[in-house]
């Protein structure tokens, strides 16, 4: 009875969404054009990872070496995208790797990854608030923060009046956000932001590579005295010269934080059902935007770094600001300008999924459905709008912002990983049809059930995918996930392992020849034969090397930041197992 019992609980947790069978529709809906995606990507992607970012890592993570982050950090990036753009063009619904994982593999881990992305698209909004504040500041010539601070009392706290700057600047954006979502000409803003947006950028790494200085890329001790910082001994977190001051272990750090500057390109996938041709425009514009992003953020970066010397940039310090340092001012205010623009229309952009998102898991019964009460005429959600915003508001207070940009970054690598075994699943599961899938169909008019034998794992009968060489690459998948993360907990003792430690070796060998084993069984099965515009190449190796990139991120973070994510988990799966598993629209 116990057995029974858990067998029907595990079957609820793995119970998929099925989806009709998707009809290309060229109804005056599908406006949205190649340009038009990449231009969306580029505007919720290059924001506040290079105007605040940059500094940022550069100064406590990485110094100069930053340029070698962005490269990690894009490479995972677009492993990533590569795999959001075949499902983009293989579900064509508007969605996520929420829908994704639905229909791939189960509800438990679909309501994992929208949960990830409502705190990845509400801490977000936090930090793009908090940028905006200080380019809105800057670009006033600091005369907000000094105001506030001199006309409130000595005896208030300085935190408030930061806070109440922040209250000013969320209504202003929130009175913005309502007329522009009544706005169609959204795209139509978002080319022109992204024009201002490389015109500026274009500007600052020309001006970087003509007042920069090669030698604070090779900075060496005696710098650090003249530059009055006493012994070197002492310096400690300002690493110690040279192009990788924080070593090996401060490019892992900085390439995790830096993954946040990539992810925008999410956003092309929740436009699937506007564009004209998604299989050709959802995967060339995922990887357009994410290309030039990084030339964006490898040039900036760079021009950053040879401008300032990287133990020069103080916390909070914006892009704008080092053209003080080499007396350009007013390049300052027009740079300044310039982001404050590309700043507003990414708060925009990420308005739009996060109300999809949760939109459809309150459809799915997964969330409460308060949440969806649409306000008549204008179409928002309004008690999800109001929660988030308080949730956003009091995150925008009280955390730094590298806290929650690394925050954002762990939902998102997360929901990336789970989006790659997905690929690697569905690839190897029997073709759908007609909102049944083909496995169906053989258990139903098939005249046996299949038996596992060794033999028929390693050399199967059949070049078409079966029912059960669809559940041999499901629990494949699943080990592989299991024994890849251990081995990047491993691999995070890497000083132990070159020591020479032989139990530490032992335990890496045995780890890579198991991975080794079970990727050689999944790559003996069967794949389907289904015919899509774009496919993630390489099957089964690149899902697996983007999951072992992204688990190696996640595990640069640092505790205060899995503290935090264990916490918003933790509410996740109480209102999971206390209401959505009873109220799924698959039960």
């Amino acid at each position: 009875m116990l057995c029974l019992a858990l067998r029907r609980f595990g079957q609820k947790l793995v119970r998929r969404h099925v989806l009709e069978e998707y009809v290309a529709d060229m109804g005056p809906d599908r406006r949205l054009t190649t340009l038009d995606l990449v231009a969306l990507g580029m505007s919720c992607t290059v924001g506040v990872g290079i105007y605040i970012l940059a500094g940022e890592v550069a100064r406590d993570k990485a110094g100069p070496s930053i340029v070698i982050c962005l490269l990690v950090a894009g490479l995972s990036s677009v492993l990533s995208g590569l795999c959001y753009a075949e499902f983009g063009v293989q579900v064509s619904y508007s969605g996520s790797s929420y829908l994704y994982s639905y229909v791939t593999l189960g509800e438990l881990w679909a309501f994992i990854t929208g949960w990830n992305l409502i705190i990845f698209f509400v801490a977000h909004t936090a930090t793009v608030a908090r940028a905006w504040t200080l380019a809105f500041d800057n670009l006033l010539g600091n005369q907000i923060s000094q105001t506030l601070h001199e006309s409130i009392s000595p005896n208030v706290p300085q935190v408030l009046g930061e806070i109440l700057g922040f209250i000013v600047v969320g209504l202003v954006l929130l009175l913005m956000e309502l007329l522009i979502l009544r706005s169609s000409r959204i795209f139509l803003v978002s080319k022109v932001v992204m024009l201002v947006k490389l015109l500026t950028l274009t500007f600052v790494i020309i001006a970087g590579f003509i007042k920069g200085d090669l030698h604070n890329w090779k900075l060496t001790e005696e710098d650090y005295v003249k530059a009055g910082l006493n012994d070197t001994s002492s310096l400690g977190p300002l690493g110690y010269g040279g192009f990788v001051p924080f070593g090996f272990k401060g490019i892992l750090r900085g390439a995790a934080t830096c993954f946040y500057a990539f992810i925008g390109f999410t956003i092309i996938v929740t436009r699937v059902e506007e564009a004209r041709n998604p299989q050709y425009s959802v995967p060339m514009g995922i990887v357009i935007s994410l290309f030039i992003c990084f030339l964006m953020y490898f040039g900036v970066s760079s021009a950053l770094t040879l401008m300032v010397p990287y133990y020069q940039l103080q916390p909070g310090t914006t892009l704008p600001e080092a053209f003080l340092h080499v007396g350009w001012a007013h390049a300052c205010y027009v740079v300044t300008f310039g982001f404050l623009c590309s700043l507003s229309i990414s708060i925009f952009g990420f308005m739009f999924p996060i109300r999809n998102l949760i939109y459809m898991m309150t459809q799915d019964g997964l969330l409460f459905p308060v949440l969806a009460r649409i306000q008549t005429g204008t179409d928002t959600p309004i008690v999800a709008t109001v929660i988030l915003s308080i949730i956003a508001a009091i995150m925008a207070f009280f955390f730094r912002l590298t806290d929650l940009v690394d925050l954002m970054s762990v939902g998102a690598l997360l929901a990336y990983s789970l989006l790659a075994t997905c690929v690697l699943i569905i690839r190897y599961q029997p073709q759908r049809r007609t909102g049944r899938n083909e496995a169906e169909v053989q258990e139903e008019n098939g005249p046996a059930a299949e038996k596992l034998t060794l033999q028929g794992l390693l050399f199967p009968g059949s070049s078409t995918p079966t029912p059960l060489s669809g559940r041999v690459v499901y629990v494949c998948s699943s080990l592989l996930v299991l024994l890849l993360t251990l081995l990047c907990l491993v691999l995070a003792q890497w000083p132990v392992l070159l020591s020479g430690d032989p139990v530490w070796i032992s335990v890496v060998v045995v780890l890579l020849v198991l991975i080794i084993g079970i990727t050689g069984v999944i790559w003996r099965q069967p794949q389907s034969s289904s015919h899509l515009h774009f496919k993630v190449p390489a099957l089964p190796l690149l899902p697996l090397l983007t999951i072992f990139m992204n688990v190696c991120l996640m595990m640069q973070m640092t505790a205060g930041t899995w503290a935090l994510f264990g916490v918003w988990m933790l509410i996740g799966f109480a209102i999971y197992f206390s209401y959505g598993i009873q109220h799924s629209l698959v039960n």
